[in-house]
């Protein structure tokens, strides 16, 4: 894949600002052109001579560069720029961009880009599991800055877990797919499709103050929602109980339980060419719903349980059934479950991710995925679901034209 794209590398100062000279040359064999800013602490590990040499550029580190008209190289690079790539991106680092502290040129780059930003963070376990890092990290997110890793492994400090800086082949390949997206006008590959999503939990009554549910935030299905509206479809959205915005242009139908998610499924998908089940649909309700509260009695009580209806399956079985598209979320051997999910439900694709884990899955703003169809796959590696979402649909657009 060629990307002719001008990408901006921000280089803070991390032991893994090493690897940042393997993502400046991996870039440049996309056919990319690169521009690098260093701070003071990123120069103390790596020499400047080292990215100008593999990028063919000056590297910059002033803020007020009097060799620059108007000394305004903050403004100038960040209106060059089709991207802005930060990695390794610092505790630091994090913290200025996410409370818009602009007191250096990678800072204050960041405050004046219009382009898509990317970090990719590099830090100790601890400072990473931080709840202030976290903090940021979310914040970022909500900015619309896109994430990419870290992932888990040793460190350079003896320790192990997440905060390792993703390889520079991964941050590569997911630019690189991101600005292939761009470059694919999003409007064109679902244009005139209605597009059926359900998304969220349910909740299965079990007296008038009571009920069973899970942790489904229904973050992602709400994103795919917004991605397949970028692509130019007609989206009907189906969704749980969940504390999120509807995008507008949708088609919403609110539901709170299983059965009532699967009657407005059904009821929907013979005229849809996707459906993307997101939902976290409870597999079991109770047969009988107590029409008073139940009072805490016994050491033990009994609640007798009865399975749902299996919407993807059935969605799979119709007649005139649209592409299929399911999800998988798992605590173990998520390979093996989601394939053969793939294949007892009939489903066309299944997207299966990680749950219980320290990063992504139910309530975060990140997420991984595993694809699986019939004669393929492909991973995602950890983002945030917005910009997950919008890869997913790319894929399902592609996929759709040739099943």
């Amino acid at each position: 894949m060629t990307i002719n794209k001008q990408i901006l590398l921000g280089v803070s100062g991390g032991i893994a600002a090493y690897k940042s000279a393997e993502l400046v040359r991996l870039f440049k064999k996309q056919g990319a052109e690169v521009q690098v800013v260093m701070t003071k602490s990123a120069m103390q590990f790596v020499s400047p001579l080292t990215f100008q040499a593999l990028s063919g550029n000056p590297v910059h580190s002033e803020l007020l560069d009097a060799d620059v008209e108007n000394a305004m190289g903050h403004i100038s690079l960040a209106r060059w720029a089709d991207c802005l790539i930060i990695a390794p991106a610092t505790a630091n680092i994090i913290a200025k961009l996410s409370h818009g502290i602009a007191d250096d040129l990678l800072s204050t780059l960041y405050l004046a880009a219009t382009c898509p930003v990317y970090v990719a963070p590099a830090m100790n376990q601890a400072m990473w599991n931080k709840a202030v890092t976290r903090e940021n990290i979310e914040t970022l997110l909500r900015h619309g800055v896109k994430l990419i890793g870290p992932e888990q492994g040793d460190q350079a400090c003896g320790e192990t877990g997440f905060g390792r800086l993703s390889e520079p082949v991964v941050i590569c390949k997911h630019l690189t797919d991101a600005l292939e997206y761009q470059n694919h006008s999003p409007v064109q590959c679902l244009q005139g499709l209605k597009v059926l999503i359900s998304a969220g939990p349910t909740r299965e009554p079990l007296d008038p103050v009571r009920y069973l549910t899970n942790r489904s935030s229904g973050k992602m299905g709400y994103a795919l929602a917004n991605a397949a509206l970028k692509a130019g479809a007609e989206v009907t959205l189906v969704s749980g109980p969940v504390s999120l915005t509807a995008p507008n242009n949708v088609q919403l139908i609110k539901v709170e339980t299983a059965r009532q998610m699967y009657d407005a499924v059904m009821s929907k998908a013979s005229e849809h060419a996707i459906y993307i089940g997101a939902a976290a649909v409870a597999d079991y309700s109770p047969v009988v719903m107590q029409p008073e509260k139940i009072k805490k009695q016994d050491a033990q009580a009994t609640i007798i349980l009865q399975k749902t209806k299996d919407i993807l399956a059935d969605v799979a079985g119709l007649d005139k059934r649209p592409f299929t598209v399911g999800f998988a979320a798992e605590t173990h051997n998520l390979e093996d479950y989601a394939r053969e999910k793939l294949i007892r439900k009939k489903l066309d694709m299944i997207a299966a991710n990680w749950v219980g884990q320290e990063q992504g899955g139910f309530d975060s703003e990140q997420n991984a995925l595993h694809v699986f169809w019939k004669s393929g796959d492909k991973t995602f590696s950890m983002m945030d679901k917005t910009q997950l979402a919008e890869q997913l649909i790319s894929l399902i657009a592609e996929r759709l034209k040739v099943s």
